[in-house]
């Protein structure tokens, strides 16, 4: 699994495209949660679930199924202006969890597809190393391997990503203004 932090990155660039005209403030913040919430399946561990169980960790709640669960359910609490815009953002944010989960080279891979298929699934290209579980584990050599993998993998794209559609939205307001027909 990426860090928990970088697990926020597909939100936060999520908001910066959108912009606050589409999200509000509380939305972008469950979008954040949620991108990050999968991860509370570890609590598993000390309860006995093993790792490789529907439920263990990677599991149940790394699936679309959930994902697009949370992501409705998150929506009717929140009420937004534009229901569906945030629950779009809210499902692409939870489900953006196990794809970046997918894309490590550790573990046991993601259960993508559950309950219809509890076969845990890897990315064919699996670039990001995989975070150690812990604070401890994580100071460490191997942490600081995992921050420059994600920093390559994830938020270095993801800005570029964001900085285009930045460019974009500009160029295009200013196209707009000076009566240039774009």
């Amino acid at each position: 699994m990426p860090t928990i932090m970088s697990h926020a990155a597909v939100p936060l660039a999520g908001a910066l495209i959108l912009g606050r005209s589409r999200l509000s403030l509380p939305v972008i913040a469950t979008g954040l949660l949620v991108a990050m919430l999968p991860d509370a399946d570890v609590i598993g561990f000390r309860l006995g679930i093993a790792y490789g169980d529907g439920w263990g960790h990677r599991g149940a709640t790394h699936s679309l199924l959930f994902a697009a669960a949370a992501a409705l359910f998150a929506t009717a609490l929140l009420r937004p202006q534009r229901y569906g815009v945030a629950a779009a953002f809210l499902f692409v944010s939870m489900a953006s969890h196990g794809a970046l989960d997918m894309l490590t080279n550790g573990g046991l891979g993601v259960a993508v597809f559950w309950p219809f298929d509890e076969i845990r699934h890897f990315a064919p290209f699996t670039p990001i190393a995989v975070s150690p579980i812990g604070v401890s584990d994580f100071i460490s050599g191997r942490g600081i391997k995992v921050l420059y993998s994600e920093a390559i993998w994830i938020w270095i794209p993801l800005t570029l990503v964001a900085a285009a559609f930045g460019i974009r939205k500009r160029t295009s307001k200013w196209f707009r203004q000076n009566g240039t027909a774009r």
